[in-house]
Parts: C-alpha cells; structure tokens; sequence
C-alpha cells in the first residue's frame, strides 16, 4: 500500500472490532474514525465511508487475513477519495 493512504488495515480493523453493533466509519480531520451510527451528527453525515454490516458483507466467513483486511482499506481508500478527502 503506499505512503498516501488516507485508510489502512488497522482503520478497517478498528471498524470490525468494533463494540457498536451499528459501528460506521468516518472520515474526520484526516483520520478514520469508528462511530456508533447515532454518534454521526449532520456535520459528518457527508464523510462517512462504511458501515461495518457493508463492510462484513464483502468479507468470507472466518477470521479476515490482512491480506482481505489490505484489500478492503484499498477500497475504503478510494471511496475516501470520491468524497473529495
């Protein structure tokens, strides 16, 4: 991955460990923040990325490999990117 990642598999582990049952990635000042969706006021509605049921989905059942876990901040990235971050 290279150095000018805005989301890394740590940002998506955070995501997935999560203790919120509705936890939802957001981009905010530069960094991924993990949220309870209740928790994403007007002001960050704009800048979220995932919540963790989409992210999940796209995963296999089982314990994710960094190797999927590398393959989904890839993807987190560019939508971090689409939203003009």
């Amino acid at each position: 991955m290279s150095a000018m990642s805005l989301i890394d598999r740590e940002c998506v582990r955070r995501l997935l460990d999560s203790e919120h049952p509705d936890a939802t990635l957001v981009f905010v000042r530069g960094d991924c923040v993990v949220l309870p969706a209740a928790e994403v006021d007007d002001a960050h509605k704009g800048l979220v990325i995932a919540r963790r049921d989409e992210v999940m989905a796209q995963l296999p059942e089982g314990a994710p490999t960094d190797g999927m876990l590398d393959d989904l901040a890839v993807r987190l990235d560019n939508i971090v990117r689409d939203l003009g971050a």
